[in-house]
């Protein structure tokens, strides 16, 4: 995003955006991990220093686009968390950065099954 005021510019970069989007999508109650992606394997989980795994945005001059690569908890309707999931990365967006999210799109790469096994996966990689 850029926005050219009489003070100057104000620019928000991809980066920021992806990680506003990725601890959004943390806070969210169902989400087991973000996904570093088929490619890589093994799910893993983020951590405070690496929050954009699993995040791909497009940030235009007023508008942005996200993309979310998730695991999910088992037990939990997958649809219903998708659903809080696209609100809440597109508020929290929105809210920090004054773009317009015109879409928030969920890939889901896996369901975990208790904290147990999601700690297994961080030790392989």
């Amino acid at each position: 995003m850029t926005e050219d005021l009489q003070t100057g510019i104000i620019r928000i970069s991809d980066d920021v955006v992806a990680t506003i989007a990725g601890l959004a999508a943390l806070e969210t109650p169902g989400i087991a991990a973000m996904s570093g992606g088929i490619s890589e394997g093994l799910a893993k989980r983020i951590s405070g220093k690496n929050v954009q795994k699993g995040v791909s945005v497009e940030v235009g001059q007023l508008e942005a686009a996200i993309d979310l690569r998730i695991i999910v908890q088992y037990g939990i309707p997958i649809h219903e968390v998708c659903r809080v999931l696209q609100d809440n990365v597109r508020e929290a967006v929105e809210n920090m950065t004054g773009l317009n999210v015109v879409e928030v799109n969920v890939k889901v790469e896996g369901v975990v099954f208790k904290d147990d096994e999601l700690d297994e996966l961080n030790r392989v990689k």
